[in-house]
Formats: C-alpha cells, structure tokens, sequence
C-alpha cells in the first residue's frame, strides 16, 4: 500500500517493525483512555507491540487486510486497519483508536473513508462494518459522520478486562457508499 494522504498533511502508512518503540510510547501516553475501550490496552507490553505489528506485516502479506499507521506531523498518532477480510463473502471490518490529543480534528473520520473508500472500490468487497461501545461516542461519531447504518446493539459483546461492554454494529454496503 501506498501512503494515503489525509487532510493537514496527516497520511496513512503500512506499519514497520521499526516502528515498535514508537508506538508503544503512544500506547503509554494514552493508556488510560484506550483501556476504557479496547480489551488489550490495559495490559500492552513492548513486546506485544512488537507482536502485532509482525503479526500486521504478515496479514499484508497474506492479502488478509492491514493495519496503518495514522501519522500526523511526521509522528505516530494512532492505528486503523482491516481486522480481516473475508474474501468469500466479501466482508471485513475495521477498528482504529487515535492519541487523545489528536482528537477533534476529523484525521480518524477521514482514514476510516480513506479504507472504506479501498474496501468498496479497489479490493471490491461488498460490506464493511465498525463495532463500537455502546458509550464510546468519539467512535460511534466516525460510524455515524461517515453515514453507515446502525444495524443494532450486541449484548455484552466485548470484554474489557473485568467487565463486558454492549456493542454497536454499523455497516456500509458497496452500493450504499458515496465515491
């Protein structure tokens, strides 16, 4: 993948194994915020970083999806990706997260179109989704601003280290999607 330009010079790349110290310190800074949502974040070590992002490098690889680095001033700010695809029935999904202090600015709405835009047009996929805590509001903004359908709520769908979250799912159609 090419790096995909975003707004104010922020763009889209494929993470890098050199990256791994990087964005671990990322993780750090805002550990406390990304816990509240997603189920590894509480517990990350550098060495986990270093395992996603090979474990990253090898789902490119095996035309599986990929997960991008959001870089905004030269700098790591967060990581959007395709969790996977599934080719036969031309599905997949997507999460992302964004340092708290990159937020507000719309770069996540717009790398989050830049990949439904890859999905429904190059790759050709037919259906994208995005599951976001039922609170998580900066989440389901992105969903929502991007028009996707709110399809319903998963109970207890996600568990967060002690607790369980409900989930909501959106979903974006091929033929729904404004090129």
């Amino acid at each position: 993948m090419k790096p995909i330009p975003l707004a104010e010079g922020a763009y889209l790349r494929l993470l890098e194994e050199s990256d791994a110290n990087e964005l671990h310190a990322l993780i750090e800074a805002n550990r406390a915020y990304l816990a509240r949502w997603l189920p590894w974040a509480s517990r990350q070590s550098p060495a986990d970083t270093e395992q996603f992002i090979q474990r990253a490098r090898k789902q490119q690889a095996d035309d599986d999806g990929l997960q991008a680095a959001v870089v905004c001033d030269e700098r790591i700010a967060g990581v959007v990706g395709y969790h996977s695809i599934e080719w036969v029935h031309r599905r997949t999904s997507i999460g992302y997260w964004l340092s708290e202090d990159r937020q507000g600015r719309g770069t996540m709405t717009a790398a989050v179109s830049a990949l439904v835009d890859r999905a429904l047009g190059e790759l050709e996929l037919n259906r994208v989704e995005i599951r976001a805590a039922v609170d998580n509001r900066r989440s389901r903004a992105i969903a929502e601003r991007l028009g996707f359908h709110e399809e319903g709520t998963l109970r207890a769908a996600e568990r967060i280290d002690d607790r369980y979250l409900d989930t909501v799912v959106y979903a974006m159609l091929a033929g729904d999607w404004r090129r």
